[in-house]
């Protein structure tokens, strides 16, 4: 396995009992995961993976998606637009100015 180059963490709002709640949850952060994931095939984007992860205490920010290398934190991704113009950026080697969480 090559260690991948690019890391996307989307909270699925998993908590210690593996439940899946919060406001990430909610908002279809798990439909967003399976969407990026096929994104990353079509796009054939190399290198890059994607987890989901527990709650990341910016709830009211959900669904929140961070980028690393680079600590990139991105809020409101609600949508599979949303997710496209992250995954934009990340093939520009730019930011997705809109969603930066501050």
């Amino acid at each position: 396995m090559e260690t991948p180059n690019t890391h996307l963490l989307v909270c699925a709002s998993f908590r210690m009992a593996g439940n899946p709640q919060g406001v990430c949850h909610k908002k279809g952060a798990g439909n967003l995961l399976a969407y990026l994931e096929t994104e990353l095939s079509d796009r054939d984007l190399e290198g890059v993976t994607v987890t989901a992860t527990g709650c990341l205490k910016v709830c009211e920010k959900g669904p929140v998606m961070i980028v690393h290398p680079g600590n990139l934190w991105y809020g409101g991704v609600e949508t599979e637009a949303d997710v496209d113009q992250i995954l934009d950026a990340i093939e520009a080697g730019t930011v997705a100015k809109k969603y930066v969480l501050s």
